[in-house]
């Protein structure tokens, strides 16, 4: 590794960190808020769950991400502009995430990359350098994330209300209906995460008819096993740790296994964020070429991602958890189970079509159409009114400061 790619390196490591930091909020806010689990037990099921879905999964939204959102074949002639511009990306992307999250806001990290890459392109060779086909894709589905999540927490919050909690027995109401949220959660898992598990395995199976496993399955296989373990262990633990309420307790039971899903969504998705920029200076290297519409991510640069969110959660994710747990609407169980269970069905889906959603916009929505059902005087709308303030200054501040960042950069590297 030459030290220009020993120095993108740290600079990715730093946004994953503060992604990290900030994001994590996504994943477990809710389950913290709520008193389903502690804060500790928080870092260390979300730190596993991310790792694996970053490595796992990184690689379609990285992907997108890197050759996407600037038109790559534009750079075929000057490289060392791509090079230079991905290094802004990364410096005004961990810069805006780390001022988010020193003021507790839970700000999207693919508004601050994809606005940071447009930003510098812009300036680099023009404004026909965007990819604005995908660019208005991607925006289309920043908009509809937390409308489809709202609706789909809201829908099952509304549900669980009626058949449970409205019944004049809701205890034994909620152990009739046990089998079919498991059956939901399970489902969840299995439509959205276990194929891409198993299809590689299968088609090898097929064409090579031999059973020789490659490498690259065994880890699949081996991930997926590793995450259906720690759900079940996190669902053992809660059993040791009763809430008061019996339906409160059952239903945080669900809400632990619906945050691992959350957690595992969120490093599929947003590992890109950090790395993606890592990928494209690489593969110029590499091959000494700038890359076209598909890019090949080494499991190295996925697992320097993954590292640098479970240490940015862990050392500085508290602030971020607190407002999404505690400062939107008054969480139990109940209500968290279905904001991440909102949450991870979007962004999976999002994640299988390689589309870097926000996972903030995600859950935000979730919780937000919860208190609608609730009691819409229940919601705090001075919180939400800053955090809607940070997520729509992102995009330009990033794309600004990345500008002001590949200009001063410019001077110094002629």
């Amino acid at each position: 590794m030459d030290i220009q790619t020993a120095i993108v390196a740290l600079l990715a490591f730093y946004v994953a960190w503060n992604l990290g930091a900030n994001d994590v909020a996504n994943a477990m806010g809710t389950s913290v808020g709520s008193k389903a689990i502690t804060l500790k037990q928080a870092i260390i099921i979300a730190g596993v769950l991310e790792f694996l879905g970053a490595v796992l999964f990184g690689q379609g939204v990285t992907s997108t991400l890197g050759t996407k959102i600037a038109n790559p074949a534009l750079f075929a002639d000057t490289p060392q502009i791509l090079i230079m511009g991905m290094m802004t990306v990364l410096l005004s992307g961990g810069i805006w995430l780390q001022i988010a999250t020193s003021r507790g806001l839970p700000v999207s990290s693919s508004h601050a990359i994809v606005g940071a890459i447009a930003g510098f392109s812009w300036v680099a060779l023009g404004v026909q350098v965007i990819d604005w086909s995908s660019m208005g894709l991607i925006t289309i589905g920043w908009i509809l994330t937390p409308i489809i999540s709202g609706a789909i927490a809201a829908a099952i919050y509304s549900l669980i209300q009626h058949w449970i909690f409205n019944q004049p027995h809701p205890l034994k109401q909620l152990q009739e209906w046990i089998p079919w949220l498991s059956t939901l959660l399970l489902s969840v898992f299995g439509i959205i995460v276990l194929p891409t598990l198993t299809q590689p395995l299968s088609q090898f199976l097929l064409t090579q008819g031999k059973w020789h496993i490659p490498t690259h399955d065994i880890t699949l296989f081996t991930g997926g096993m590793a995450a259906i373990g720690l759900t079940l262990i996190c669902w053992r633990q809660l059993a040791n740790h009763p809430l008061e309420n019996p339906i409160q307790g059952l239903f945080g039971k669900f809400q632990v296994v619906s945050a691992c899903f959350v957690a595992f969504a969120h490093g599929s998705n947003d590992v890109g964020n950090a790395i993606a920029p890592l990928a494209v200076i690489f593969h110029i290297h590499q091959y000494s070429q700038v890359p076209n519409d598909q890019l090949i991510i080494p499991l190295w640069i996925l697992v320097l991602g993954a590292i640098g969110i479970v240490a940015g959660l862990a050392v500085w994710g508290k602030k971020v958890i607190t407002t999404i747990g505690e400062n939107i609407i008054s969480l139990e169980p109940s209500s968290g189970f279905c904001a991440e269970l909102a949450t991870a069905i979007t962004i999976l889906l999002a994640s299988r079509l390689g589309l870097p959603v926000s996972t903030s916009h995600a859950l935000v929505g979730g919780v937000v159409g919860i208190g609608l059902v609730q009691n819409i005087r229940s919601i705090k709308f001075a919180t939400i009114q800053n955090i809607a303030a940070a997520w729509l200054i992102t995009v330009p501040l990033s794309a600004a400061l990345s500008a002001t960042i590949f200009s001063i950069m410019a001077i110094f590297w002629h």
